[in-house]
C-alpha cells in the first residue's frame, strides 16, 4: 500500500523526563506521523466514513500524551504508535517524537519509529 495520511507538527503539552525538575513542570512533545491508508474508497465516496479520521486520531492522542507521565520519549512513542496501530487498526506507521530543547545547544531531539501491526 502506498497511500499515506500524514500529521505533522502536532504539539501537545505533557509530563516527561527523567529528572526532577520534569516531572513537576509539563513539557512540548511534537509528533510527526505518516501512516499507511488505503485511501481510494474515500477518493471515491468523499466520505470521512471511508478514510482514516486524522481529526479523531489527533483527539486521541492529544488525549493520551496530556494525560500520561512517562520518562523517556521512547515509552510515550512506543504507546502512541500501539493506540495506532490497535484502536485505529492502521496497518504501518512511521512516528518521529521530538523533545524541543531538551538538549541545551540543540533545537530538537526525537525519536522515529516504524511499526506495523506484524511487528
Amino acid at each position: 500500500m502506498n497511500d499515506r495520511v500524514l500529521i505533522e507538527g502536532l504539539e501537545v503539552r505533557t509530563v516527561i523526563g527523567i529528572y526532577d525538575w520534569e516531572r513537576e513542570i509539563r513539557q512540548t512533545v511534537r509528533l510527526d506521523l505518516e501512516m499507511a491508508w488505503d485511501i481510494s474508497k474515500a477518493a471515491q465516496s468523499d466520505d470521512i466514513a471511508d478514510t482514516l479520521d486524522y481529526k479523531a486520531v489527533s483527539k486521541r492522542l492529544i488525549t493520551f500524551v496530556e494525560s500520561s507521565s512517562f520518562g523517556l520519549i521512547e515509552s510515550l512513542a512506543e504507546h502512541c504508535a500501539d493506540i495506532l496501530l490497535h484502536e485505529f487498526k492502521v496497518p504501518w506507521l512511521k512516528l518521529k517524537m521530538s523533545k524541543p530543547g531538551a538538549v541545551r545547544g540543540s533545537e530538537n531531539v526525537a525519536v522515529l519509529i516504524e511499526r506495523g501491526r506484524l511487528d
